[in-house]
């Protein structure tokens, strides 16, 4: 028979409470100062924009005397990149591939001085160096080179602030690169230069590109350092900078419409470089397997994320794909990099 029937509890589920979300807004003590940074930023850019007369401004630009310090602006910004370039590569490479010690701090703090210097001071300095009664002053004047007041002067001037810039920004692509990679171009029997100029200089070409467009944007703003070392010669040494601080006590107007071409420049400029270092993506280079390496597949699929897919098969051709990024962190992906630098090393051998 049977057993008696017991009445059934009624089993209560739990009630889901509903999930909250995340607040994704930032916090307001920190959008309050960031807002007052913006503002305190822009206003001075608005004033300009205000100010600016617009209705005269065709005839401010075309006036022979501010053409002629474009030309010269142009002139001693594109030489004193050319210098900072030349030799701020090689100082910001040297810096980041020796082991710290008490004489790389030191050329730490030397290359950093010409951006905390007053440029007055700077200018001071390089009178002091390379004026006639300067150190090297009479060295220059008996093979006839006279650097004070002069264009070239001025060149100098602007490489002297420059090139900081380019050091800096380079020394830290550099020490991002990965050493597998020069170990691997060592291995196929590259030698420094042309692991250098083939593999390393190639992947940070973006940074490269950051750290011209700095220099060059400060080299055409630069003021002190010329006027005290270069004078404000007009057709010889005076830039637009100079030429602003000429028209501020004769025509105001004038000094307003010089300042805006300036700020409009450095923008345009800055805008390319933001726009060509977010709009490049990742690159897929091809290259052909030296003979002698065997048969291998790299880990890691994704292309967005800079991650290499490598892979040799029988035909002898392999297929590395780097992102953008692979200066930023290489050691996320050392086997991509590694293949590339050996494959490099090898193509240039043949």
């Amino acid at each position: 028979m049977p057993g008696p029937a017991f009445p059934r509890r009624h089993q209560r589920h739990p009630q889901r409470l509903p999930r909250r979300r995340p607040r994704s807004g930032p916090p307001v003590a920190l959008l309050i100062p960031a807002a007052v940074a913006v503002l305190f930023l822009a206003l001075p850019l608005v004033g300009i924009a205000a100010r600016a007369p617009w209705s005269r401004l065709p005839h401010y630009l075309s006036d022979p005397s501010v053409l002629d310090a474009l030309r010269l602006s142009l002139l001693c910004s594109v030489c004193a990149l050319a210098f900072a370039l030349l030799l701020g590569v090689p100082l910001a490479w040297m810096l980041a591939r020796y082991p710290p010690s008490a004489v790389k701090t030191a050329l730490h703090a030397l290359v950093l001085l010409p951006m905390v210097l007053p440029p007055t001071v700077g200018g001071v300095a390089l009178l002091s160096a390379f004026g006639r009664r300067g150190v090297l002053g009479p060295l220059l004047e008996h093979f006839g080179v006279v650097l004070p007041f002069s264009t070239p002067g001025a060149v100098l001037s602007a490489t002297f602030v420059a090139l900081p810039f380019v050091v800096v920004t380079m020394e830290a692509a550099f020490s991002n690169v990965d050493p597998a990679v020069h170990e691997a171009a060592a291995t196929a029997g590259a030698s420094g230069w042309r692991t250098f100029r083939s593999v390393t200089l190639p992947m940070v070409s973006d940074t490269l590109v950051a750290a011209a467009v700095l220099a060059w944007c400060r080299a055409l703003g630069e003021f002190g350092a010329t006027l005290t070392f270069a004078g404000n010669l007009p057709g010889t040494t005076q830039t637009l900078p100079l030429k602003v601080y000429l028209l501020l006590t004769d025509d105001p107007d004038g000094a307003t419409a010089v300042s805006l071409l300036l700020v409009l420049v450095a923008a345009v400029a800055l805008l390319l470089l933001r726009h060509s270092v977010s709009g490049s993506g990742s690159t897929a280079v091809t290259t052909t397997a030296p003979s002698g390496v065997g048969s291998s597949t790299g880990s890691g699929t994704g292309t967005g994320t800079g991650t290499g897919t490598g892979s040799n098969s029988g035909s002898g051709r392999r297929r590395v794909s780097l992102g953008a990024g692979t200066a930023r962190n290489p050691s996320a992906r050392p086997a991509a990099i590694a293949t590339r630098a050996k494959s490099r090393a090898f193509g240039k051998q043949r």
